[in-house]
C-alpha cells in the first residue's frame, strides 16, 4: 500500500510541475512580445528596492494595522511552505517527518513557529475576507472587480484559510497516533505542538483508523491543495506573490513625476529644422506611442502580469474619485487581458493572426485616456512599483500623434506651441510688453 502510495505521490508531483512550467514560459513568452527596453543600471539601488519593495513590503505600512495582516498572511504562507519540502520527500521516500531525526529539538521549535503563523494567517485571511465581503470597502466593490476579479480574490483567501485548518489537523493527529503507538508513526516521533494539541480532544473520540484516515486525508489534501494553488497562481491576481520580486528590481529610478522623453519626437523636431538630416522613408517608419501591447515595452507587460488589483492606485487617483471613466486599477486589468487573449491566439495559430483588436479603442477607451492628469499618485501608491502612467502616456501618444486624435483644446495648445513656442496665444515679440505696461 506504501509503495503505491509514493507511485501516486510522484506522478501527481510531476503533473503539477510540468502544468505550472508550461504555464510560466507562456507568460515569459507574452511579456516578450513588448518591445526591447534596457533596465539594468543602477543594481545596488534596484536590489534595495527589491529588499524595501518586495521583501519589506515598505508602501503598505503607510497603513500599519493592514500592512501586518499583510505580512502575516504573506510571510506566514511562505514560510510554512518550507515544510512542503518534507512532505515531498516523505512523498516520494515513504517516511515520517523526516527532517525530526536530523534537526531535533530545533525541528519542535520550527513546527511550534510555523502552527503559530498559520494561526496569523487564518486570522488576516478572515479579516481580508470580512473587509470585501462585508465592510466592502469602497476599492473592493469597484465595478473594475465585477465578475472574476472579485471570485479571484475571494478564492485565494478561502484556499489559505483550508490549507492552513488542514496543516493543524495534520499535526494534531499526526502527534496523537504516535502517541497510541500506531505503526509508521512512531518513527520520528515528536512532543505535542503548541496549537495542534487543543485539537486533541476533539480528535481523540474517533478511534485509531478514524485518526489515521484523518491524518493522510488532511496529508493529501494539503499537499495536492499547495499543487493546485502553484498552478492558479499564473491564471490569477495572486501571480504578483512571485512577480513582485522581478517587478521592484526593474521598476523605474527616475525620481516621480518625471516622464519618459521620446528621442524620436526630438528627431523629428531637428529634421524639421535641418531637412538634411531626416533619414529615408524605411528608416523613419517607427510607430509614436502604442496601440497594442507589441508597441508597450516589456517592462509594461510585466507590470501588467504583476498587478494585485488591490485599487491602490484608483482610490489614489482625481479622475477615479470624481466619476471620470479612468482607473488605472482597470488599465493594468485590460492590458493583461489584451496580452493573454494575443497569448491564446499565438497558441491556436503558431503565431499572431491578426484579430482585429487593439488595446486601444478595443480595451481602453479615448475617455479614459484623456481624463488622467498625469499627477503620478497611481505610480505613488503602487505597492509592487506598476507604473500605469506609463501605459496612458504611450497610447496617449499614439492618439495624438498617429491619428492626430486630440480635443479641439489640446489642438489649440499644441498649434500655438508651434507657431508661437509657448502655449498661449502671443506673439513672442509681445511676450515682454507686460513691462511697458508697469
Amino acid at each position: 500500500m506504501q509503495i503505491v502510495q509514493q507511485i501516486i505521490f510522484i506522478l501527481i508531483s510531476i503533473l503539477a510541475i510540468w502544468l505550472f512550467s508550461k504555464k510560466v514560459k507562456e507568460i515569459s513568452r507574452n511579456i516578450k512580445l513588448g518591445r526591447d527596453e534596457d533596465i539594468s543600471d543602477n543594481k545596488p539601488k534596484r536590489w534595495k528596492n527589491v529588499l524595501l519593495l518586495a521583501f519589506g513590503q515598505k508602501k503598505m505600512f503607510r497603513n500599519p494595522l493592514v500592512a501586518v495582516l499583510h505580512f502575516f498572511v504573506y510571510a506566514g504562507f511562505i514560510i510554512i511552505n518550507i515544510e512542503v519540502l518534507e512532505i515531498v520527500l516523505d512523498g516520494i521516500l515513504g517516511t515520517h517527518r523526516l527532517f525530526a531525526n536530523y534537526s531535533g529539538g530545533f525541528y519542535y521549535f520550527l513546527i511550534n513557529a510555523f502552527e503559530i503563523l498559520a494561526l496569523l494567517v487564518l486570522t488576516g485571511c478572515a479579516i481580508f475576507l470580512i473587509r470585501r465581503n462585508i465592510i466592502k470597502l469602497k476599492r473592493f466593490i469597484s465595478k473594475d472587480l465585477d465578475g472574476w476579479p472579485r471570485s479571484d480574490a475571494n478564492y485565494i483567501l478561502i484556499t489559505e484559510i483550508i490549507l492552513m485548518a488542514l496543516f493543524l489537523t495534520l499535526n494534531a493527529s499526526d502527534t496523537l497516533l504516535q502517541s497510541k503507538g500506531v505503526e509508521h508513526y512512531t518513527a520520528n516521533p515528536t512532543d505535542n505542538f503548541i496549537l495542534s494539541q487543543y485539537l486533541h480532544p476533539v480528535l481523540n473520540g474517533i478511534g485509531i483508523n478514524g485518526l489515521e484516515l484523518t491524518e493522510r486525508s488532511a496529508w493529501w489534501l494539503h499537499i495536492i491543495g499547495i499543487f493546485a494553488f502553484l498552478n492558479y497562481l499564473p491564471y490569477s491576481k495572486h501571480l504578483h506573490i512571485i512577480l513582485a520580486f522581478p517587478n521592484a528590481y526593474y521598476a523605474r529610478l527616475e525620481p516621480v513625476g518625471k516622464m519618459e522623453n521620446m528621442p524620436s519626437v526630438q528627431h523629428e523636431v531637428l529634421y524639421a529644422m535641418q531637412p538634411e538630416l531626416a533619414p529615408t522613408a524605411s528608416e523613419s517608419s517607427k510607430k509614436f506611442g502604442a496601440k497594442d501591447i507589441m508597441d508597450l515595452s516589456w517592462k509594461n507587460l510585466m507590470d501588467a502580469y504583476s498587478c494585485t488589483e488591490c485599487g491602490r492606485c484608483s482610490a489614489a487617483c482625481p479622475a477615479t474619485q470624481t466619476g471620470k471613466l479612468l482607473s488605472p486599477r482597470k488599465i493594468m486589468m485590460d492590458t493583461r487581458d489584451r496580452v493573454e487573449e494575443i497569448g491564446r491566439n499565438i497558441n491556436k495559430n503558431g503565431k499572431f493572426n491578426e484579430d482585429g483588436k487593439t488595446l486601444l479603442h478595443d480595451y481602453i477607451k479615448i475617455e479614459e485616456l484623456r481624463a488622467c492628469t498625469t499627477c503620478n499618485a497611481c505610480v505613488q501608491e503602487c505597492p509592487v512599483s506598476i507604473s500605469p502612467l506609463d501605459i496612458i502616456l504611450q497610447l496617449r501618444r499614439y492618439l495624438v500623434m498617429e491619428e492626430s486624435n486630440a480635443p479641439q483644446e489640446w489642438n489649440a495648445m499644441f498649434s500655438n506651441v508651434e507657431n508661437n513656442f509657448a502655449p498661449w496665444k502671443f506673439s513672442p515679440d509681445d511676450r515682454d510688453k507686460w513691462v511697458d505696461e508697469m
